[in-house]
């Protein structure tokens, strides 16, 4: 088997402005920080994100990297909304394209198989549908004529994905509770990427976790990074939680202009390396 193994600015120096993009994780979970943070540290930008949203699209349109964001939600979890992301959608600095999650699994479910929409009533009778023209109609071609909602596939150029664990093949593995679709991610993208906490032997995955968290197969994967505290400072359970008081001073950094510059000048602007001491300096 081919060994993927490759830093993470490899993996952001493959990317290219005005790609779409699939960020994987929830909200404020299991994010792939650590590649978030390299691209934002590139000169790509013009992106569509397409993610359920958490500190991913945050980062990203704070940065100035983001033309369209593709969401289901934007929120860190326990801080209900995603100040930053709040911030350039206020500001008329980024188009958007709001999703029920439904809707969403769907787009992502369509690109990986292929087929160019799948039919839902999810969404019917909302704005969802009838305020954004990119969600249009189909008939049955049954007897019923029923009109359904054509969600559309999400394609993707490019997947990002964090995992507990990988091998070097890109055969990955999660230790949480939750997937979070990385899965369907990874599948209706063109070429995909994972980072992981470690990597280790194909046959230690199995050490650590069942049959049913190896989800992510080396046939969807392009790419594996090992980045220890890599989600930081998204939760990558049980490897470790979210670090709350990070996150509540990345939230107060949306502030202003000045508390964004600061922040990012502290935790952006320095090298990977860099970043991580910092982060094991705090004693949390």
């Amino acid at each position: 088997m081919a060994d993927k193994r490759m830093t993470a600015a490899e993996v952001v120096g493959e990317l290219r402005d005005g790609m779409t993009i699939g960020v994987g994780g929830w909200g404020s979970r299991r994010k792939p920080m650590a590649l978030v943070r390299e691209l934002l540290r590139s000169p790509v930008r013009d992106l569509t994100v397409v993610s359920y949203g958490g500190p991913d699209v945050g980062l990203l349109c704070a940065a100035g990297k983001v033309a369209k964001v593709v969401f289901a939600f934007v929120s860190l979890d326990s801080i209900a909304l995603e100040p930053h992301f709040r911030n350039a959608k206020q500001a008329g600095e980024v188009d958007t394209l709001e999703l029920d999650e439904g809707m969403f699994l769907l787009g992502l479910q369509a690109a990986a198989w292929r087929v160019p929409f799948l039919p839902t009533r999810v969404g019917l009778g909302s704005d969802v549908v009838e305020r954004q023209p990119e969600i249009r109609m189909v008939t049955s071609p049954y007897d019923d004529g029923e009109e359904l909602a054509a969600m559309p596939a999400l394609k993707l150029d490019v997947a990002l994905i964090h995992q507990n664990r990988a091998d070097a093949s890109g055969n990955a593995q999660f230790l949480g509770p939750d997937l979070y679709f990385d899965d369907l991610m990874v599948q209706a993208a063109d070429r995909a990427f994972v980072s992981c906490e470690r990597v280790v032997d194909t046959a230690d995955l199995l050490k650590e976790g069942s049959h049913h968290t190896l989800r992510i197969s080396r046939l969807w994967i392009d790419g594996v990074v090992e980045t220890p505290n890599g989600a930081h400072f998204t939760s990558c359970v049980p490897d470790y939680d979210r670090d709350e008081a990070f996150q509540r001073d990345y939230a107060k950094a949306a502030a202003s202009p000045e508390t964004w510059a600061e922040f990012k000048a502290a935790w952006l602007d320095v090298s990977e390396d860099d970043y991580q001491r910092k982060v094991a300096g705090l004693g949390r």
